[in-house]
């Protein structure tokens, strides 16, 4: 029966890697039709059939965009907000997630479904209410703005706890019986020992906070507080037949999470699989 069902196995086999070869090339499509994009002269862009091999290659494109565009200030401010949101969140919601996971306390249980319950709720039903009472605050206006909006999270909370939950409790045991705080526990064994999940949280939100386009929209007025989602879109207002430089501006945005990922795909892909998986 082996040898039999062997062909068909291998042959789904096949199958499958072809049709996820299929998937990759068209998710990967437009980000080469962009890169190649970016490498063209401005009328070569939108030409029919596409031309995928830029005929000259026009490299100074990137250095236009530098010229033309205040891209190091965008690049600045998107890349200050970024990591001072990612590490708020990583710092936050390790944190509440070991209280959450390691610690007895009454209503734990309740409070953590509460707190998860708020990811369900859309940021625009509570959008002017939060607007409204971080300009009270003078906060509008600023960077400050976006790193608080964005500095607690409950997905991130609920990623660590469940990560958590698969590291033996004897171990924080043992560290209470030998005199260790709650606060060392964390530090010297718990968070030693979540690298990937703390490497999947890092990555995910760097990128969602990279990418955010709605929140400094609405509190980033003045352009040298712009990021580089705001700057792009009021670059493209500004050159809307630039089209090769609008291609060179959108591949400088992307370039930095995909290097990202990259590197930390390995840690990412680790830390996904085993949130969950309970020891």
């Amino acid at each position: 029966m082996t040898a039999r069902t062997s062909p068909f196995r291998r042959f789904g086999r096949v199958l499958l890697y072809v049709t996820m070869i299929v998937a990759a090339a068209g998710i990967m499509l437009p980000f080469a039709w962009m890169v190649i994009s970016s490498l063209k002269l401005n009328n070569q862009v939108f030409t029919a059939p596409v031309q995928w091999i830029p005929d000259p290659v026009q490299w100074r494109n990137y250095v236009d965009i530098w010229v033309k565009a205040d891209m190091v200030t965008w690049v600045r401010n998107t890349l200050v907000v970024s990591v001072a949101v990612t590490f708020l969140q990583v710092l936050t919601g390790s944190f509440a997630a070991y209280g959450f996971a390691k610690m007895r306390f009454p209503g734990r249980d309740v409070l953590f479904l509460l707190y998860i319950g708020t990811i369900a709720v859309p940021w625009q039903s509570y959008m002017i209410p939060q607007f409204q009472m971080l300009s009270s605050w003078g906060l509008n206006n600023t960077l400050w703005a976006i790193m608080l909006l964005q500095a607690f999270g409950a997905f991130g909370v609920f990623l660590m706890k469940q990560y958590y939950e698969s590291i033996p409790d004897s171990l924080s045991e043992a560290a209470r019986i030998d005199g260790l705080s709650e606060y060392g526990i964390w530090w010297r064994i718990i968070i030693p020992l979540s690298v990937p999940a703390l490497a999947s949280l890092t990555i995910i939100t760097f990128v969602q906070t990279w990418n955010d386009y709605l929140g400094p929209l609405i509190y980033l007025r003045e352009r040298p507080l712009w990021t580089i989602q705001l700057g792009l879109q009021s670059f493209i207002g500004e050159y809307n037949a630039e089209h090769a430089l609008i291609m060179t501006g959108s591949v400088l945005s992307v370039l930095p999470i995909a290097l990202i990922f990259l590197l930390g795909q390995r840690y990412f892909v680790q830390g996904i699989a085993t949130t969950g998986v309970k020891g």
